[in-house]
């Protein structure tokens, strides 16, 4: 890869996925600038980033992801995941950069069990998902050159998450209620940084929004349950509607993603959800 990679939100869970994927595969024309010098929000300090780097890509981890204290911090989530997605949309029209930007199945209101493709009208319920739809429509508002890729239930072996939190509370607890009426598919990082790096491989240009997560379908009750079943541990998980366990934020009740698109445009290999809880877990095993 000649053309150079700049990664914005480079110390959250999806921006470490993508450090160690880089040092994987030998990239080394990609930068992963300290936040202080690369807040999103402070457009004068991107623009001093973007003449230095000179990218050819930008990805886009950075995100408000405190899905239930958004519906408090209203002004916060829209100022971080709209007005830094359109800061960072001017600067790559400006610079000619592409720009590849994270978003999320929660722009979907969920209450049709179907597989949700790229063109279903986005409907969100909660703020964390209106937000994130207000910098999906920013960034195509001022920029031709975007791939927008929407994921789902993101874990790996960094960051926090639900994975890590399962066998955290599950080394301290007999029983656990998990919640067993949303469906979804759990997304692993590190399959999602792969992706990237294999469409601004492809040099394609398709240009637009994807879909991507793993492949399958589960609900957080099943999720929690592989997770101490691969792990080996007892700890007993108890289905629970989620009438019983409120949230702040409204979740989607079903955001399982059809994936044709980016399968078919990228030639992408996707894995299954639970092979590839299997590999995070045995990699998490090994740290400890």
């Amino acid at each position: 890869m000649n053309n150079i990679v700049l990664v914005f939100g480079a110390s959250g869970q999806l921006g470490t996925c993508l450090k160690s994927v880089a040092a994987d595969q030998g990239i080394h024309d990609i930068v992963f600038p300290e936040e202080r010098s690369a807040d999103i929000l402070n457009l004068e300090g991107l623009q001093i980033v973007f003449e230095q780097v000179k990218p050819a890509y930008v990805i886009n981890c950075a995100a408000y992801t405190a899905v239930d204290k958004a519906e408090d911090e209203v002004e916060l989530a829209r100022r971080v995941n709209r007005d830094g997605a359109a800061n960072l949309a001017t600067l790559c029209n400006t610079h000619g950069a592409i720009l590849i930007h994270i978003s999320t199945d929660f722009v979907f209101e969920g209450n049709i069990p179907k597989l949700l493709t790229e063109q279903d009208p986005a409907n969100p319920i909660s703020v964390y998902g209106l937000t994130k739809l207000e910098g999906e429509q920013a960034i195509a508002a001022q920029l031709q050159d975007f791939y927008i890729l929407r994921t789902s239930w993101l874990y790996s072996e960094h960051g926090n998450n639900f994975v890590k939190t399962m066998l955290n509370l599950g080394s301290t607890r007999d029983e656990l209620r998990v919640i067993a009426d949303q469906v979804g598919t759990p997304t692993y990082a590190m399959d999602l940084a792969n992706a990237i790096f294999n469409i601004i491989g492809t040099e394609k240009h398709a240009f637009g929004i994807y879909h991507f997560s793993n492949e399958g379908v589960t609900s957080w009750y099943d999720f929690a349950k592989a997770i101490f079943d691969i792990s080996g541990m007892s700890t007993r998980v108890l289905p629970i509607p989620g009438t019983e366990y409120p949230t702040k934020a409204a979740r989607p009740a079903f955001s399982v993603m059809d994936k044709t698109k980016i399968k078919n445009t990228f030639n992408l290999q996707i894995p299954y959800w639970r092979d590839s809880l299997e590999i995070c877990l045995k990699k998490l095993t090994n740290k400890s």
